[in-house]
């Protein structure tokens, strides 16, 4: 598997999604207010579709966001519980040994809290170690599971767990899971370079919302590459041309 390649691909496809494209972009920025549309729009993106379509089908963008949100709300669920019930647990037990319960008191007494790390620390490390593995572990089926959405456009199909290992299998576990890592920390890099620009007063918020379009276009154009490997795209999936 070339990921230079798929980078290097993605990269362009975002590119040409939105560089001259100047009223596309500014609808695709308000799309990421109203997140729903965002979303919806990369479903476009994971069926395939190049070069970047139109953001023209607003109802059907909204709709298709919500059940790729609702998807990815319920793969959470292992992960929430893993917090609640390692962290979360740690943090109620400080709480459960405050007088009467009451969280003012730790403002005017820190020492109380420093004198439970020794105890508590360890089970908070071990419960971020643990949270981390799981998140991990649950987005090797996610990833899968929303193309398969947008493919089939059947919100079961996300939790076909059967073929989702198949097309893995496909793919081959050692380059599926090196490929998610190396979309992983460009991602975090371009995320933390456009969060950077967040901290200009006044305007940093704007410039930030503005790139926000551009790292959604370039993940969803590289998790369907990285799907074609096992699933071709349909020849006819194509955006609809430009005028």
């Amino acid at each position: 598997m070339e990921y230079g390649k798929m980078l290097g691909e993605s990269i362009e496809y975002a590119k040409e999604a939105v560089w001259g494209k100047w009223t596309r972009w500014l609808l695709l920025v308000i799309s990421t207010i109203i997140f729903p549309l965002l979303i919806g729009y990369t479903m476009e993106i994971y069926r395939g579709k190049r070069p970047a379509p139109e953001p023209d089908q607003w109802w059907k963008m909204f709709v298709d966001g919500l059940k790729l949100f609702v998807a990815a709300i319920i793969y959470a669920i292992p992960v929430f519980i893993v917090i609640v019930a390692t962290i979360g647990y740690a943090i109620v037990g400080i709480f459960s040994r405050l007088p009467q319960g009451n969280p003012d008191y730790l403002a005017a007494h820190p020492e109380i809290v420093l004198g439970m790390l020794p105890e508590i620390l360890p089970g908070i490390l071990a419960g971020i170690v643990l949270t981390l593995i799981v998140a991990f572990i649950i987005s090797l089926f996610a990833t899968i599971a929303m193309v398969r959405l947008a493919r089939t456009d059947r919100f079961g199909e996300a939790f076909n767990f059967g073929e989702i290992l198949a097309t893995i299998r496909k793919i081959g576990w050692g380059s599926y899971i090196l490929a998610l890592i190396v979309i992983g920390i460009v991602s975090f890099i371009f995320a933390v370079v456009i969060g950077a620009f967040r901290m200009i007063p006044y305007i940093g918020w704007l410039i930030w919302l503005i790139f926000m379009p551009v790292l959604s276009i370039f993940q969803a154009r590289y998790i369907t590459l990285l799907y074609e490997n096992a699933e071709p795209a349909p020849a006819e999936v194509q955006a609809a041309p430009q005028a």
